[in-house]
């Protein structure tokens, strides 16, 4: 089950002058439950990819499969499909748009014809789920800090209960403190439901820090697909195509070719103060 795309490709003002292909022969699987990772230069296909996902883009040629049904089918369900496919855009407080936080969440479960006490209660463990607080369920969205929209808007798209949740770029804008929280959000929704969760990012600490499996896309095509550390071993080719490692990587190198025999593979923070501190103990152990 999840998603799964077969030969995509997706090209732009198609017999013009113009003609850009954005996707090229894209074979690809999301299985359930995965938290993934996509990143890639701007004009890569990142972005096209994803709004495919959930068909707001169709592709010109090949197919796509949700829970092994063809998107395209004829009389296929697309609004269905969104719902279960949820959407959260750069930028997603421009998706904001009722008088208050509690009637904007309540937008999209309303907008799939259930009941008003359902509609109600989506919305609040929607807003439970991303931990905003209850006395601000009435506030105009408009006067919230940047990271609290964000919250709302990832609660508008929970609480249709979708089983994939894609994110483009959720902490654009955001200062580091905001993007933290908001990157710690997404995490525990994963860790706590086990929903797929789709990020696209162009921070390499952020997929680093956050995700299980990472694609990389490159003129239009996965150009790596795999773990961050199986990944960012490639941090040379990355290099070539716009794209750089975490800085953990850098400085691990850095410590292998100064003489410490340090694992190189480690991509975050945490695990390269485990590693040094690894290399340390051993050291004082061969001292003594």
């Amino acid at each position: 089950m999840g998603l799964r795309l077969e030969h995509v490709t997706y090209q732009y003002s198609t017999g013009t002058a113009y003609e850009i292909k954005a996707l090229d022969d894209v074979n690809l699987e999301i299985k359930d439950g995965q938290f993934l990772g996509i990143i890639g230069h701007t004009g890569s296909g990142k972005s096209t990819l994803v709004q495919h996902l959930n068909g707001l883009l169709k592709a010109t040629s090949g197919t796509i499969y949700f829970n092994d049904e063809n998107i395209y089918a004829d009389g296929y369900d697309l609004k269905g499909l969104r719902t279960k496919v949820g959407m959260v855009f750069q930028y997603p407080e421009h998706q904001l748009f009722e008088t208050t936080v509690f009637a904007d969440v309540c937008f999209g479960p309303k907008n799939q014809g259930l009941p008003e006490e359902e509609i109600k209660k989506r919305a609040e463990e929607a807003l439970e789920a991303v931990g905003f607080p209850k006395a601000q369920y009435d506030a105009s969205p408009f006067e919230l800090s940047g990271g609290q929209k964000r919250r709302v808007a990832i609660a508008g798209v929970l609480a249709m209960h979708p089983q994939i949740l894609i994110l483009d770029e959720p902490t654009a804008g955001l200062d580091p403190a905001g993007r933290n929280e908001i990157l710690d959000l997404i995490k525990s929704l994963h860790d706590k439901k086990g929903d797929t969760i789709i990020l696209v990012s162009h921070s390499m600490e952020d997929v680093a820090n956050y995700v299980d499996r990472i694609l990389v896309m490159d003129k239009g095509r996965p150009r790596y697909d795999g773990t961050p550390r199986e990944v960012f071993r490639h941090y040379k080719d990355l290099e070539e195509i716009g794209l750089a490692a975490p800085e953990v990587t850098y400085v691990m190198h850095d410590l292998k070719k100064a003489g410490f025999p340090v694992d190189v593979d480690c991509t975050t923070v945490e695990e390269a103060k485990e590693e040094i501190l690894r290399v340390f103990r051993a050291k004082q152990a061969e001292n003594n």
